[in-house]
């Protein structure tokens, strides 16, 4: 019997869509967070040594262009300064296939919206 998928298993479904991207794009992992609520969920580096912090967000499908909270990223980037790191924005939007007010169903088919990875400024707004 098919249900929806908990909110943990929708954000490793979008984190397994980031993964597969950053290493497509030759990005090497230091430390990877699959729990709810912490951030960031991938430290990498690319082939420089350059340190990022990626942000990870699962969402529902969107007419428009997936979005983070302005005002918490920039008590992030303090964090990313810091650590001498970028930041990476991975919105991922997740739906039933035959109904996009649904999320996904446990081994059935779903709606993907991925625009890619953003790189954010970490210079203070």
């Amino acid at each position: 019997m098919s249900r929806p998928l908990t909110e943990q298993e929708i954000h490793n479904l979008a984190m397994n869509i980031v993964g597969k991207d950053l290493e497509a794009k030759g990005y090497e992992f230091i430390a990877i967070n699959s729990q709810l609520k912490r951030n960031p969920q991938y430290v990498c580096i690319d082939k420089n040594n350059q340190r990022y912090f990626v942000i990870v967000k699962a969402t529902a499908i969107s007419d428009f262009a997936l979005t983070y909270d302005v005002i918490w990223m920039e008590t992030f980037k303090v964090h990313a300064r810091n650590n001498n790191a970028k930041v990476l924005f991975a919105g991922v939007g997740l739906a039933h296939k035959n109904d996009t007010s649904q999320p996904p169903f446990l081994n059935e088919e779903y709606l993907l919206q991925y625009e890619g990875l953003q790189l954010l400024d970490i210079e203070l707004n």
